[in-house]
């Protein structure tokens, strides 16, 4: 999903670029190292909004009650079975301005992580049941789009005008029409 919105919000992919650019530069041997990451926090905001509207897990692990508990007025017997929907919580306008708008800016000078103390933005869960994975995707994620967004623009194909960014999925979320970008040498 991180494809679609940047080349639906080409401003953010430039933006992207451009930091890319300017704090690393062109390199002689043509080879981005993982320590580059650590220059680039723009980068690090467009994964972070991706994953506040993109979550991998919409509905993370159940969680059964030991007790009898109230939630918002809701009294929840023991051994029920609760669902957290991450999905609709980096949607849900209590929490965020505008929150269907791409807008990795939104995090500037925001204390939030993906570790689980914000209840806003739960991409792998929380507690003892974040995705033991997370660290290893996020480096993943991070270290591909940098090296993507260095050696080349993306555009969609030119018989194309705008793109379908439709998900479905129940367990896990993925674009409904596969997309097809083309990429620009840019090195």
């Amino acid at each position: 999903m991180i494809w679609a919105e940047l080349v639906k919000n080409p401003r953010v992919m430039k933006k992207a670029q451009e930091e890319i650019q300017t704090c690393i530069g062109i390199k002689a041997n043509e080879r981005i190292e993982e320590e580059d990451l650590d220059k680039l926090q723009y980068l690090k905001l467009v994964v972070k909004e991706t994953l506040r509207l993109h979550p991998p897990a919409p509905l993370l692990l159940p969680r059964e009650t030991m007790s009898h508990i109230k939630i918002q007025g809701y009294d929840i017997p023991p051994k029920s079975l609760l669902m957290v929907n991450a999905w609709s919580i980096g949607r849900d306008p209590k929490y965020w301005e505008n929150p269907e708008e791409f807008n990795p800016e939104r995090f500037i000078d925001s204390p939030m992580d993906y570790k689980g103390h914000n209840f806003e933005l739960l991409p792998f869960g929380s507690g003892r049941r974040i995705c033991p994975g997370m660290v290893s995707a996020i480096a993943t994620i991070e270290f591909s789009l940098l090296n993507l967004l260095y050696f080349f623009d993306w555009k969609l194909p030119d018989e194309k005008k705008d793109m379908d960014v439709e998900e479905y999925g129940d367990v896990t979320i993925v674009k409904k029409v596969p997309l097809v970008v083309v990429p620009i040498l840019r090195h």
